[in-house]
């Protein structure tokens, strides 16, 4: 059998990838999990959507999981009345906040509190970075500038004040209705968007919990002062988004390739989840082929640890969505393969607080010193197969659990492959037969292969794997 893919791919599904047959195309294709993003469309249509990505999984048989990607703040100017302008270097334009209409001259602002976060000699970047202004006054209404970088500005466009600094918060009103919605259809991950601090990542898992939801939550990293309290913000988070878009236009897009790393590196160490985002094969929204560059970025991402990488336009609006997840997937074997498993180092002056977590972390240090063909954990929340995710050992792990909200979980853990098994027996022993059958029924175990089990007792207690077990396949007595 083939070793499946460790890295996990995440689509965004829009109007090209909403209808059933295309999602079935797509995760025939190597999609993992799929994105709605609650910037477009309806709660009630982000829903339906949702439902027919489950129809269509359970009739493959597949564990697809859900992410609810949050709005966030809409730090946008407003509209014009010709659609757009252009704008050229030394031309002056203000921000208004009680312009209705703009024209050559100014434009609203939906991000009204703009006006108390910028001062005279500040930068402020548009559309992605793509053009830029300087602050030369700031009135009570008023925001006065000098075009520095022009271009073409058109409506509702994003507003970023360059070195952060904006006092927006991370839930808006629409946020928190969205949130309920996200709830109501299981989401199985919720993505935050612009958060500052821990604080923010608090109040949206209190939001989710008042709700009744058991989502992991997912901070985007997109904002400077994010950068700054990055471990306090990982350590409130069940993972991040390394959300490259806004961040770029922030911190500057020299900076990110290096921040990208030490993210990965950091949730890691933290045993957090990641997700690297943004324009991944952005040419693939128009192209049938990625290119070399997007191949190189992707393969990167996979070999610095990242758990998924995702796709936005590419598959919520482009002309091949089937088309770039596949290759996507052949992109992310290919470097799956070529990643390095020396884990000596990783256990050195290790100490673990938790027994689940000693038994995951033995599993690794036997699996890199024997010709182990599979691991098998035996798992009810999925918290054993979680910390095996962290340390990459290039032997895949199957979680077995009758759960299906800790199965959809796994399918973003890197090299976490969960498998639906209904546990029969009434002992240890029995079960760790029956697990060991359903690896050989599925092909990836045969007679005499070597593969390692984890389980824990008393059976069926979430978080209590206590037992790692050598396993000859055939002999097990």
């Amino acid at each position: 059998m083939t070793i499946p893919r460790a890295t996990k791919i995440v689509a965004t599904l829009g109007p090209a990838s909403s209808d059933p047959a295309v999602i079935e195309r797509l995760i025939l294709a190597g999609v993992n999990v799929v994105r709605v993003n609650f910037s477009h469309g309806t709660a009630e249509g982000h829903a339906e959507v949702v439902r027919q990505v489950r129809d269509v999984a359970a009739r493959l048989g597949r564990d697809i999981g859900v992410l609810a990607d949050l709005q966030g703040p809409k730090i946008r100017i407003g509209k014009f009345g010709a659609g757009r302008v252009n704008l050229v270097e030394g031309d002056r334009f203000t921000f208004d906040i009680d312009c209705s209409v703009g024209d050559e001259t100014r434009v609203g602002l939906d991000y009204k509190e703009l006006v108390h976060d910028v001062k005279p000699g500040d930068t402020l970047l548009l559309n992605d970075g793509r053009m830029m202004m300087r602050v030369d006054e700031v009135g009570e209404r008023t925001i006065a500038c000098t075009v520095t970088l022009g271009g073409v500005l058109s409506d509702r466009k994003g507003i970023n004040r360059q070195g952060g600094g904006l006092s927006a918060p991370a839930m808006t009103a629409k946020d928190m209705e969205d949130m309920k919605a996200a709830v109501g259809f299981a989401a199985d991950f919720i993505a935050v968007s612009f958060p500052k601090n821990a604080s923010d990542m608090y109040m949206a898992r209190e939001l989710a919990r008042a709700a009744g939801g058991k989502a992991l939550m997912i901070a985007k990293i997109e904002r400077f002062e994010a950068i700054g309290n990055l471990e306090e913000i990982l350590k409130a988070s069940d993972g991040i988004m390394v959300a490259r878009g806004d961040l770029a236009v922030e911190v500057g897009d020299a900076a990110v390739p290096a921040l990208q790393k030490r993210m990965i590196r950091m949730a890691k160490e933290l045993n957090r989840l990641t997700i690297t985002a943004t324009q991944m094969m952005e040419s693939m929204v128009e192209s049938p082929v990625p290119t070399r560059a997007e191949v190189s970025d992707v393969a990167n991402a996979v070999i610095d640890g990242t758990d998924a990488v995702m796709l936005s336009a590419e598959t919520a609006s482009g002309k091949y969505p089937v088309e770039t997840v596949a290759a996507m997937a052949r992109v992310c074997d290919e470097a799956d393969r070529a990643g390095s498993f020396a884990l000596d180092q990783a256990f050195l002056n290790r100490t673990f607080g938790r027994i689940d977590q000693a038994i995951a972390m033995a599993a690794l240090f036997t699996a890199a010193h024997m010709k182990i063909k599979a691991i098998c954990a035996l798992t009810q929340s999925g918290s054993t197969a979680l910390w095996m995710s962290r340390l990459d050992s290039g032997v895949p792990v199957y979680a077995l659990t009758p759960e299906e909200a800790s199965r959809r979980r796994m399918s973003l853990y890197r090299e976490v492959h969960p498998v639906l098994m209904t546990f029969k027996g009434t002992d240890r022993e029995s079960l760790l037969l029956e697990a060991e059958q359903k690896l050989v029924d599925l092909g990836v175990v045969e007679r005499g292969d070597l593969m390692l089990m984890t389980i824990g007792e008393p059976i069926g207690k979430s978080g209590g794997t206590n037992t790692l077990k050598i396993i000859r396949v055939g002999e097990h007595a």
